[in-house]
């Protein structure tokens, strides 16, 4: 039987109170993109709309293929390419945390001087160019597929802190660095993957610059940039109606991003559940170890 404890009722008060508070905004952002524009404008931003309307999610899903493409895009931009970014970093850090690669402090060098220095956005862009990576599908995943140092390196350290009896004993057992790495250390390191999962699936999900920069074709346009798109194009509307005087009713401007932020956000919502487990404790013990 638990014993009533002043101090963990106290505790338990506050986190949900610090959870209420969290939940907080992201209601606000639901109920103002059901909220008539002209409500919005009136009263601002509330918890109880004075007037109800999906006018705002209407003109979002208007023309709804074009939405449902760019939704499967961005879904299949981000599973593959995080997936591929995984495997990489998975391997890149498992040769790192090798002692037996006799250049690993080398190579971890020249991965960390990549953190500090960048050659910009025009050899970026024409080596995509150079590369046929324009206008394809996978000019939206190879141009994002090279791993972050930081998550190579929280990789790293995570697998530096396996014991090495195991590599070993393997390695007189006949087996090689593909079965070492896939058998054994891969599935001693689901938290800090799933940790590197979740940064690099909401890279992928919102990215909308290789979108902008590498896509010309509608067909191929992400979530993000279609979104990001048609919010300009409304703002645009908008201010043109202004300066010809028209007393034509406003588009939503302010529901539309708020419809457009639940839009987008709600993948992710649903995702970050089954990597909770994982996050914190890889997390912590891949920046700690090593």
């Amino acid at each position: 039987m638990k014993t009533f404890s002043i101090g963990r009722t106290i505790m338990v008060a506050l986190i949900t109170v610090y959870s209420a508070l969290c939940l907080l905004p992201m209601l606000l952002v639901l109920m103002i993109s059901v909220t008539d524009e002209d409500a919005i404008l009136k009263n601002g931003y509330s918890l109880f709309p004075e007037k109800f309307s999906l006018y705002a999610y209407k003109l979002i899903f208007t023309g709804g293929s074009q939405v449902l493409r760019s939704y499967g895009i961005s879904i299949f931009v981000t599973v593959v390419g995080t997936a591929l970014a995984i495997l990489i970093t998975a391997m890149a850090g498992y040769t790192l945390a090798n002692k037996n690669v006799k250049s690993r402090n080398v190579l971890a060098l020249y991965f960390f001087i990549t953190m500090i220095f960048s050659a910009g956005i025009v050899p970026w862009y024409l080596m995509n160019r150079a590369l046929g990576l324009t206008d394809n599908i996978l000019a939206l995943i190879i141009p994002s597929l090279l791993f972050s140092p930081f998550n190579l390196f929280l990789v790293r350290n995570f697998m530096s802190g396996i014991p090495d009896s195991l590599r070993e004993s393997a390695t007189i057992d006949g087996a090689g660095d593909i079965t070492i790495a896939f058998r054994i250390y891969l599935p001693l390191c689901k938290p800090v993957l799933a940790t590197i999962a979740l940064f690099y699936g909401l890279d992928y999900w919102n990215n909308w610059w290789n979108a902008i920069m590498l896509i010309d074709s509608k067909d191929l346009y992400p979530l993000q940039f279609m979104l990001l798109q048609m919010q300009s194009e409304i703002s645009m509307l908008n201010e043109m109606s202004m300066l010809a005087g028209s007393s034509d009713a406003k588009l939503p401007t302010e529901a539309v991003k708020m419809a457009t932020a639940v839009v987008t956000i709600g993948p992710i919502i649903f995702l970050y559940p089954y990597l909770q487990k994982y996050f914190v404790k890889g997390l912590v013990i891949g920046s700690v170890k090593g």
